[in-house]
């Protein structure tokens, strides 16, 4: 079709960016068949496959003929099963009616934005953070009031940011604990204090705990657990089966909301995806039993030891981690010691050095030409490997 002729696209297509890691896994995909061998540290997926328990659980589902649509909120028993996780491990009284089942934590935060927020309504988070949440209040058009974040606060908003940042078009605060680039929690005081001032200003506050039960160090909290009630009728809760249970490919999250939001998650998930895929449905229910939490655990603990090994080795050859992250599987490492542009020495030590890694830009505008990230998704003889190439390179 020529040029004149091409039927423009949606004006919020101007401000939805892609993943600028993208460029690099192509690239780096195009030197592996070349016959380069790399070692990925740039996308967060873990590296282990789905616990046998729950692909079990799947083949056995699909054996069964159980392959049809289920209700849009999702089976009511994989939604009493996630109610029963957060009482049997948080001692949290979560109805199975608030629980809603979706495709993926990036299907959770669609329903909770797109019910919530239109034009003129506004949504602050922090700056560096998950590029998605941006695009998905971008999607509905709504305003974006990304606050500057630093070691200071732990890279996480506080309530003293939020009051300090606060416009009259704020109705929702987006916290990431743990969070994704920086892998820093919200201590529960804070959360508190958040969560008090949130109510106070009658706005909501979602926090994204798809990282919830990746963290060392300290025994694993759900935000609900900061308030005294947890049936609050302004905090909304999002979680997923990719990262801790280890289900990328499924496609599964779920959300907690207040009984108010229910009936607008259900029209809106009638709407866009009608429903979760049913046969991941099926196979998380045994996500939560005894033997696949015992994998899990396992596996927990492979993650620590891997975090425990490349902190120190990037910290000696001269990356600055001011805060050791406390969850999840990434470590966002000021570089600036060796460039002044973050994207450049990606693409370098992909091209050099065969380490892939994530450049600043795909997390926001604060200072990203300072910053990677390195994902520790691999087994550690493999990030060894890496600090090697890197030691040559940079040393």
């Amino acid at each position: 079709m020529p040029a004149d002729k091409i039927i423009p696209l949606a004006k919020r297509m101007e401000t939805i960016q892609p993943f600028h890691v993208m460029s690099l896994l192509g690239k780096a995909k195009a030197l592996e068949q070349q016959g380069r061998d790399i070692i990925h540290l740039e996308v967060g997926e873990p590296d282990f496959n789905t616990p046998q328990p729950i692909i079990d659980a799947g083949i056995e589902a699909l054996k069964r003929g159980n392959i049809h649509y289920t209700p849009s909120l999702g089976l009511m028993s994989l939604r009493q099963a996630i109610a029963d996780f957060y009482q049997t491990r948080y001692d949290l009284d979560v109805p199975a009616s608030r629980v809603v089942v979706t495709p993926g934590a990036s299907g959770a935060l669609l329903l909770i934005i797109g019910a919530l927020i239109g034009s003129g309504d506004s949504v602050m988070l922090a700056d560096p953070g998950y590029p998605c949440n941006q695009n998905f209040v971008r999607f509905v058009e709504g305003d974006i009031q990304a606050v500057e974040v630093d070691e200071s606060t732990g890279y996480q908003l506080t309530a003293e940011l939020i009051e300090q940042n606060w416009q009259h078009n704020t109705k929702i605060v987006l916290i990431a604990s743990p969070a994704n680039p920086t892998g820093t929690i919200v201590p529960e005081d804070e959360m508190k204090k958040i969560i008090r001032l949130l109510k106070d200003k009658q706005a909501y506050l979602i926090v994204d705990e798809i990282y919830q039960s990746l963290v060392y160090d300290l025994e694993p909290s759900c935000a609900l657990g900061a308030l005294a009630d947890s049936t609050d009728d302004h905090v909304i809760i999002v979680n997923s089966f990719s990262k801790y249970f280890q289900m990328t490919g499924w496609r599964l999250g779920w959300c907690i909301v207040p009984e108010q939001l229910v009936q607008a998650c259900d029209h809106l998930a009638q709407n866009l995806f009608l429903a979760a895929p049913t046969t991941a449905q099926e196979a998380a229910m045994v996500a939560f039993l005894p033997e696949t939490t015992e994998i899990l655990e396992q596996r927990r603990q492979i993650f620590k030891q891997r975090r425990d090994y490349l902190y120190p080795q990037l910290s000696a050859l001269g990356f600055k981690i001011p805060i050791k992250p406390q969850g999840a599987f990434y470590l966002y490492c000021d570089c600036s010691t060796f460039t002044n542009d973050s994207m450049v020495l990606a693409h370098e030590l992909l091209e050099t050095t065969g380490v892939a890694v994530t450049p600043g830009i795909d997390f926001g505008q604060n200072h990203p030409e300072r910053y990677i990230r390195f994902a520790y998704t691999r087994d550690i003889k493999y990030l060894q490997q890496a600090v090697q190439r890197l030691q040559n390179f940079l040393l």
